[in-house]
């Protein structure tokens, strides 16, 4: 019997989209993810830097998830999950994501270890490019 994690397991994180057509183009496009599949209208699966991503639309209670609703961020100024994305030169993405229509908060920031900057999807979720120093 196989233990926890095992051999085959793979994480997949799932991000709650207002306009599923809107926040698969931002994925395909300005961060060039691939898409796996999409299931009718409501979710897509996203094949990014070796993870899964899956865009789903807002939606209700179900019998196995009783008493949770899916919905896309309230506030985009208030973050309860956010994305790394290790780079090996940080203003060279920066250049190419925002050449492809990523908005982000400020240019490339200069820290003691990493050089880092921040920018939303189309749905406000937080994503995070870093260069390590070191």
């Amino acid at each position: 019997m196989p233990g926890f994690p095992a051999d085959g397991m793979a994480i997949t994180h799932i991000l709650v989209v207002s306009d599923l057509a809107r926040a698969r183009d931002f994925y395909d496009k300005v961060l060039g993810a691939t898409i796996f599949r999409e299931y009718g209208g409501t979710s897509c699966v996203l094949s990014f830097l070796d993870s899964w991503l899956l865009l789903v639309t807002p939606g209700g209670p179900t019998p196995d998830k009783p008493g949770v609703t899916f919905e896309p961020p309230v506030d985009p100024d208030r973050i309860a999950h956010a994305m790394t994305i290790r780079v090996p030169d940080c203003r060279a993405a920066y250049k190419t994501l925002s050449e492809r229509g990523a908005a982000f908060l400020t240019p490339p920031v200069e820290r003691e270890t990493e050089i880092r900057c921040f920018f939303r999807d189309s749905d406000g979720h937080l994503f995070e490019i870093s260069e390590s120093k070191g």
